[in-house]
Protein backbone atom coordinates (compact mmCIF):
# COMPACT_ATOMS: atom_id res chain seq x y z
CA UNK A 1 0.00 0.00 0.00
CA UNK A 2 1.22 2.92 -1.13
CA UNK A 3 0.44 6.77 0.09
CA UNK A 4 -0.22 9.73 -2.37
CA UNK A 5 0.56 13.19 -1.04
CA UNK A 6 -0.16 16.28 -3.26
CA UNK A 7 2.83 18.16 -4.51
CA UNK A 8 4.56 20.56 -7.00
CA UNK A 9 8.29 20.12 -7.81
CA UNK A 10 9.50 23.59 -8.62
CA UNK A 11 12.58 25.03 -9.78
CA UNK A 12 13.61 28.12 -7.06
CA UNK A 13 16.45 30.10 -8.56
CA UNK A 14 19.07 27.81 -8.43
CA UNK A 15 17.63 24.58 -6.29
CA UNK A 16 14.80 22.71 -6.69
CA UNK A 17 12.54 20.34 -4.50
CA UNK A 18 8.70 19.71 -3.93
CA UNK A 19 6.40 22.13 -2.36
CA UNK A 20 3.94 20.63 -0.36
CA UNK A 21 0.51 22.44 1.48
CA UNK A 22 1.07 21.67 5.08
CA UNK A 23 -2.69 20.74 4.81
CA UNK A 24 -1.44 17.55 2.80
CA UNK A 25 1.27 16.52 5.51
CA UNK A 26 1.01 15.86 9.27
CA UNK A 27 1.62 18.31 11.71
CA UNK A 28 3.58 16.16 14.09
CA UNK A 29 7.34 16.97 12.96
CA UNK A 30 9.12 13.83 14.05
CA UNK A 31 6.38 11.74 11.56
CA UNK A 32 6.40 15.13 9.16
CA UNK A 33 10.41 14.81 8.77
CA UNK A 34 10.07 10.43 8.66
CA UNK A 35 7.84 11.68 5.46
CA UNK A 36 10.24 13.71 3.44
CA UNK A 37 13.13 11.32 4.03
CA UNK A 38 11.32 8.86 2.15
CA UNK A 39 9.49 11.65 -0.09
CA UNK A 40 13.38 12.64 -1.16
CA UNK A 41 14.96 8.74 -0.23
CA UNK A 42 17.70 9.97 2.35
CA UNK A 43 19.69 8.24 3.69
CA UNK A 44 21.35 7.06 0.12
CA UNK A 45 24.52 8.88 -1.80
CA UNK A 46 22.40 8.53 -4.66
CA UNK A 47 18.87 9.07 -3.19
CA UNK A 48 17.81 6.62 -6.04
CA UNK A 49 14.61 5.93 -4.43
CA UNK A 50 13.44 9.07 -4.24
CA UNK A 51 12.70 12.62 -5.69
CA UNK A 52 15.86 13.66 -4.26
CA UNK A 53 19.06 14.81 -6.73
CA UNK A 54 21.82 13.41 -4.77
CA UNK A 55 22.89 17.26 -3.93
CA UNK A 56 22.03 19.57 -1.13
CA UNK A 57 21.08 21.80 -3.86
CA UNK A 58 18.46 19.37 -4.96
CA UNK A 59 17.41 17.88 -1.50
CA UNK A 60 15.18 20.62 -0.14
CA UNK A 61 11.27 20.89 0.58
CA UNK A 62 9.53 23.70 1.19
CA UNK A 63 5.49 23.89 3.29
CA UNK A 64 3.47 26.41 2.60
CA UNK A 65 0.79 27.18 4.20
CA UNK A 66 -1.95 29.86 5.58
CA UNK A 67 0.00 32.26 7.83
CA UNK A 68 0.42 32.34 11.43
CA UNK A 69 1.56 35.93 12.35
CA UNK A 70 0.17 39.01 11.29
CA UNK A 71 1.04 41.08 8.29
CA UNK A 72 1.58 37.93 6.20
CA UNK A 73 -0.22 36.24 3.46
CA UNK A 74 1.17 32.80 3.84
CA UNK A 75 3.76 30.71 5.95
CA UNK A 76 6.85 29.53 4.29
CA UNK A 77 8.53 26.38 6.48
CA UNK A 78 11.91 25.57 4.09
CA UNK A 79 13.50 22.11 4.92
CA UNK A 80 17.17 20.58 3.77
CA UNK A 81 16.72 17.11 4.21
CA UNK A 82 20.86 15.37 4.68
CA UNK A 83 21.22 13.88 1.66
CA UNK A 84 23.33 10.55 3.55
CA UNK A 85 21.95 10.79 6.48
CA UNK A 86 18.89 10.38 8.03
CA UNK A 87 17.92 13.88 9.26
CA UNK A 88 16.05 16.75 8.18
CA UNK A 89 17.14 20.46 9.21
CA UNK A 90 15.19 23.45 9.79
CA UNK A 91 17.79 25.66 11.50
CA UNK A 92 18.13 28.00 8.36
CA UNK A 93 16.43 29.45 5.65
CA UNK A 94 16.45 29.09 1.67
CA UNK A 95 16.17 32.19 -0.25
CA UNK A 96 16.41 30.07 -3.59
CA UNK A 97 13.34 27.94 -2.54
CA UNK A 98 11.87 30.87 -1.41
CA UNK A 99 11.51 32.34 -4.79
CA UNK A 100 8.44 29.95 -5.73
CA UNK A 101 6.72 30.25 -2.45
CA UNK A 102 4.80 33.49 -4.16
CA UNK A 103 3.90 31.31 -7.39
CA UNK A 104 3.23 28.33 -6.00
CA UNK A 105 1.05 30.23 -3.27
CA UNK A 106 -1.25 31.86 -6.26
CA UNK A 107 -1.70 29.10 -7.91
CA UNK A 108 -3.25 26.61 -4.89
CA UNK A 109 -5.28 29.84 -4.06
CA UNK A 110 -3.71 30.59 -0.70
CA UNK A 111 -3.23 34.25 -2.53
CA UNK A 112 -5.70 36.26 -4.99
CA UNK A 113 -3.99 38.05 -7.36
CA UNK A 114 -4.45 41.95 -7.28
CA UNK A 115 -3.22 43.07 -10.51
CA UNK A 116 -0.39 43.06 -13.50
CA UNK A 117 2.25 42.40 -10.36
CA UNK A 118 0.95 40.52 -6.73
CA UNK A 119 2.90 40.43 -3.97
CA UNK A 120 3.14 38.39 -1.50
CA UNK A 121 3.77 38.52 2.28
CA UNK A 122 5.85 35.42 2.93
CA UNK A 123 6.32 34.60 6.99
CA UNK A 124 9.83 32.22 6.66
CA UNK A 125 8.98 30.30 9.77
CA UNK A 126 12.71 29.19 10.00
CA UNK A 127 14.13 32.39 11.53
CA UNK A 128 10.19 34.12 12.27
CA UNK A 129 11.11 37.36 9.03
CA UNK A 130 9.15 38.37 6.60
CA UNK A 131 9.88 38.26 2.85
CA UNK A 132 7.79 39.99 -0.15
CA UNK A 133 7.61 38.48 -3.20
CA UNK A 134 6.76 40.45 -6.25
CA UNK A 135 5.30 38.04 -9.01
CA UNK A 136 4.23 39.27 -12.44
CA UNK A 137 0.56 38.03 -13.04
CA UNK A 138 -0.95 39.66 -15.88
CA UNK A 139 -3.97 38.45 -16.70
CA UNK A 140 -4.63 36.97 -13.39
CA UNK A 141 -2.46 33.60 -14.63
CA UNK A 142 1.64 33.34 -12.60
CA UNK A 143 4.09 34.42 -15.76
CA UNK A 144 7.34 32.27 -15.72
CA UNK A 145 8.00 33.30 -19.30
CA UNK A 146 10.27 36.39 -18.97
CA UNK A 147 14.07 38.09 -20.08
CA UNK A 148 15.24 37.85 -15.96
CA UNK A 149 18.68 35.72 -16.54
CA UNK A 150 20.60 34.54 -13.45
CA UNK A 151 23.50 32.70 -13.34
CA UNK A 152 23.37 29.45 -12.59
CA UNK A 153 20.30 28.71 -14.51
CA UNK A 154 19.86 27.80 -18.30
CA UNK A 155 17.98 30.54 -20.44
CA UNK A 156 15.86 33.50 -19.18
CA UNK A 157 12.32 33.71 -16.84
CA UNK A 158 9.93 35.92 -15.60
CA UNK A 159 11.71 38.15 -12.76
CA UNK A 160 10.95 37.82 -9.12
CA UNK A 161 11.75 40.55 -7.05
CA UNK A 162 12.32 39.65 -3.19
CA UNK A 163 12.52 42.44 -0.74
CA UNK A 164 13.71 40.95 2.96
CA UNK A 165 12.25 43.45 5.63
CA UNK A 166 13.44 42.13 8.72
CA UNK A 167 16.06 39.60 8.29
CA UNK A 168 18.96 41.12 10.08
CA UNK A 169 19.68 38.89 13.44
CA UNK A 170 17.14 36.41 12.29
CA UNK A 171 18.96 33.16 13.33
CA UNK A 172 22.05 34.73 16.17
CA UNK A 173 19.80 37.71 17.49
CA UNK A 174 22.19 40.42 15.94
CA UNK A 175 23.24 41.54 13.22
CA UNK A 176 26.70 41.34 14.62
CA UNK A 177 26.04 38.39 17.10
CA UNK A 178 29.58 39.03 19.05
CA UNK A 179 28.98 42.76 18.88
CA UNK A 180 32.26 42.89 16.79
CA UNK A 181 33.24 43.67 13.38
CA UNK A 182 35.74 41.60 13.24
CA UNK A 183 36.84 38.22 15.77
CA UNK A 184 39.58 36.32 15.98
CA UNK A 185 38.51 32.36 15.84
CA UNK A 186 40.87 29.58 16.35
CA UNK A 187 43.88 31.92 15.23
CA UNK A 188 42.05 33.20 12.28
CA UNK A 189 40.24 36.71 11.30
CA UNK A 190 37.09 36.22 11.03
CA UNK A 191 33.57 38.74 10.76
CA UNK A 192 30.68 36.74 12.09
CA UNK A 193 27.35 37.90 10.61
CA UNK A 194 23.94 37.21 9.89
CA UNK A 195 21.58 39.08 7.51
CA UNK A 196 19.33 36.28 6.87
CA UNK A 197 21.71 33.91 7.31
CA UNK A 198 24.81 32.94 9.37
CA UNK A 199 27.74 33.33 7.85
CA UNK A 200 31.87 32.79 9.17
CA UNK A 201 33.56 35.96 6.75
CA UNK A 202 37.53 34.67 6.12
CA UNK A 203 40.37 35.93 3.93
CA UNK A 204 40.93 32.80 1.82
CA UNK A 205 44.59 33.59 1.85
CA UNK A 206 45.18 33.12 5.61
CA UNK A 207 43.98 29.44 4.52
CA UNK A 208 47.32 29.44 2.20
CA UNK A 209 44.34 29.87 -0.83
CA UNK A 210 43.85 32.28 -3.97
CA UNK A 211 40.21 32.55 -3.22
CA UNK A 212 40.03 31.18 -7.32
CA UNK A 213 39.95 27.59 -6.57
CA UNK A 214 37.20 25.40 -8.16
CA UNK A 215 34.65 23.68 -5.53
CA UNK A 216 36.43 20.14 -7.23
CA UNK A 217 39.98 21.80 -5.43
CA UNK A 218 38.87 22.96 -2.08
CA UNK A 219 37.04 19.63 -2.01
CA UNK A 220 39.64 17.40 -2.41
CA UNK A 221 42.05 19.51 0.24
CA UNK A 222 41.69 17.47 3.12
CA UNK A 223 43.59 19.66 5.42
CA UNK A 224 41.26 22.81 4.58
CA UNK A 225 38.03 21.12 5.26
CA UNK A 226 39.26 20.34 8.90
CA UNK A 227 40.52 23.81 9.10
CA UNK A 228 37.21 25.62 8.17
CA UNK A 229 35.20 23.12 10.26
CA UNK A 230 36.72 23.85 13.37
CA UNK A 231 36.64 27.60 12.81
CA UNK A 232 33.05 26.93 12.45
CA UNK A 233 32.25 24.96 15.43
CA UNK A 234 34.19 27.64 17.33
CA UNK A 235 32.05 30.37 15.34
CA UNK A 236 28.99 28.57 15.92
CA UNK A 237 29.18 29.20 20.15
CA UNK A 238 30.00 32.64 19.59
CA UNK A 239 27.06 33.56 17.30
CA UNK A 240 24.83 31.97 19.82
CA UNK A 241 24.21 29.27 17.51
CA UNK A 242 25.14 26.20 20.38
CA UNK A 243 26.60 23.21 19.40
CA UNK A 244 26.91 23.18 15.66
CA UNK A 245 28.43 19.78 14.74
CA UNK A 246 24.76 18.31 13.52
CA UNK A 247 23.54 21.52 11.94
CA UNK A 248 23.67 23.54 8.62
CA UNK A 249 24.70 26.60 9.88
CA UNK A 250 26.55 28.81 9.83
CA UNK A 251 28.07 29.01 6.44
CA UNK A 252 31.56 29.60 6.03
CA UNK A 253 32.97 32.24 3.16
CA UNK A 254 36.46 32.38 1.96
CA UNK A 255 36.48 35.92 0.35
CA UNK A 256 39.26 37.56 -1.89
CA UNK A 257 39.68 40.66 -4.61
CA UNK A 258 37.00 40.31 -7.39
CA UNK A 259 38.80 38.99 -10.64
CA UNK A 260 35.79 39.47 -13.05
CA UNK A 261 34.42 42.99 -12.21
CA UNK A 262 32.34 42.60 -9.09
CA UNK A 263 32.45 43.46 -5.33
CA UNK A 264 34.20 40.64 -3.87
CA UNK A 265 34.85 36.79 -4.81
CA UNK A 266 33.62 33.66 -2.56
CA UNK A 267 34.05 30.49 -1.94
CA UNK A 268 31.34 29.06 0.20
CA UNK A 269 30.88 26.08 2.22
CA UNK A 270 27.78 25.05 3.14
CA UNK A 271 28.95 23.68 5.32
CA UNK A 272 30.55 20.65 4.79
CA UNK A 273 30.94 20.41 0.64
CA UNK A 274 31.33 23.40 -1.56
CA UNK A 275 28.98 25.46 -2.98
CA UNK A 276 29.09 25.92 -6.53
CA UNK A 277 27.44 29.41 -6.59
CA UNK A 278 26.14 30.98 -3.44
CA UNK A 279 22.91 30.87 -1.58
CA UNK A 280 20.97 34.11 -1.52
CA UNK A 281 21.16 34.11 2.15
CA UNK A 282 24.56 33.88 1.93
CA UNK A 283 24.98 36.33 -0.61
CA UNK A 284 23.02 38.88 1.25
CA UNK A 285 25.19 37.92 4.16
CA UNK A 286 28.14 38.69 2.39
CA UNK A 287 27.17 41.63 0.75
CA UNK A 288 26.63 43.35 4.20
CA UNK A 289 29.84 42.58 5.70
CA UNK A 290 31.85 43.83 2.63
CA UNK A 291 29.85 47.60 3.81
CA UNK A 292 30.87 47.69 7.31
CA UNK A 293 33.35 49.27 8.26
CA UNK A 294 36.39 47.23 9.37
CA UNK A 295 34.76 43.71 8.45
CA UNK A 296 37.39 40.94 6.66
CA UNK A 297 35.26 41.62 3.57
CA UNK A 298 35.35 45.26 3.56
CA UNK A 299 39.29 44.63 3.00
CA UNK A 300 38.46 43.41 -0.74
CA UNK A 301 35.23 44.77 -1.63
CA UNK A 302 35.09 47.34 -4.22
CA UNK A 303 33.34 50.68 -3.52
CA UNK A 304 34.56 49.94 0.10
CA UNK A 305 32.18 49.99 2.95
CA UNK A 306 29.72 53.09 3.07
CA UNK A 307 25.67 53.92 3.97
CA UNK A 308 23.21 54.66 1.01
CA UNK A 309 21.65 52.64 -1.68
CA UNK A 310 24.18 49.84 -2.74
CA UNK A 311 24.37 47.91 -5.66
CA UNK A 312 27.15 44.77 -5.25
CA UNK A 313 28.01 41.90 -7.73
CA UNK A 314 29.46 39.04 -4.93
CA UNK A 315 31.39 36.17 -7.18
CA UNK A 316 31.40 32.78 -6.86
CA UNK A 317 32.41 29.90 -8.96
CA UNK A 318 29.90 29.99 -11.55
CA UNK A 319 29.18 33.92 -12.14
CA UNK A 320 27.70 36.84 -10.19
CA UNK A 321 24.84 37.53 -7.22
CA UNK A 322 23.67 40.64 -7.40
CA UNK A 323 22.14 42.22 -3.99
CA UNK A 324 20.82 45.63 -3.45
CA UNK A 325 20.67 46.97 -0.08
CA UNK A 326 20.76 50.10 1.69
CA UNK A 327 22.52 50.75 5.27
CA UNK A 328 21.82 53.07 7.40
CA UNK A 329 24.17 54.58 10.57
CA UNK A 330 24.36 52.20 13.06
CA UNK A 331 24.60 49.43 11.20
CA UNK A 332 21.50 49.09 10.29
CA UNK A 333 20.59 47.36 7.38
CA UNK A 334 17.00 48.96 5.69
CA UNK A 335 16.47 47.33 3.16
CA UNK A 336 18.14 43.87 1.13
CA UNK A 337 17.02 42.97 -2.20
CA UNK A 338 17.36 40.55 -4.88
CA UNK A 339 15.95 38.83 -8.02
CA UNK A 340 15.32 35.58 -8.98
CA UNK A 341 13.44 33.61 -11.60
CA UNK A 342 11.24 30.03 -10.55
CA UNK A 343 9.62 27.88 -12.98
CA UNK A 344 7.08 24.39 -11.72
CA UNK A 345 8.63 21.20 -12.87
CA UNK A 346 5.99 19.06 -12.11
CA UNK A 347 2.75 18.66 -10.58
CA UNK A 348 1.11 15.47 -9.09
CA UNK A 349 1.68 13.20 -6.10
CA UNK A 350 4.90 11.88 -4.15
CA UNK A 351 4.23 8.16 -3.38
CA UNK A 352 5.85 6.89 -0.08
CA UNK A 353 5.20 3.35 1.66
CA UNK A 354 1.61 3.41 3.97
CA UNK A 355 3.72 1.68 6.82
CA UNK A 356 5.36 4.97 7.13
CA UNK A 357 2.24 7.20 7.37
CA UNK A 358 -1.11 5.80 5.68
CA UNK A 359 -2.38 9.65 4.78
CA UNK A 360 -5.02 12.04 6.39
CA UNK A 361 -7.59 10.92 8.23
Amino acid sequence: MLTAIPCTLFRGGTSKGPFFLASDLPADPALRDQILLAVMGSPDARQIDGLGGADSLTSKVAIVGPPTRPGADVDYLFLQVVVNEARVDTSQNCGNMLAAVGPFAIEQGLVPVTGPVTRVRIHMVNTASIAVAAVETPGGQVRYDGEARIDGVPGTAAPILIDFLDVAGSSCGALLPTGHVRDLVEGFEATLIDNGMPVVVLRAADFGKTGQETPEQLEADAELKAQVERVRLAAGRLMNLGDVTKRTVPKMCLVSAAIQGGAIATRNFIPHTVHKAIGVFGAVSVATACVLPGSVAAEFASGGPGTGARRLDIEHPTGFFTVDMELAEGPRVERSALLRTARPLMRGEALIAGAIWPGQR
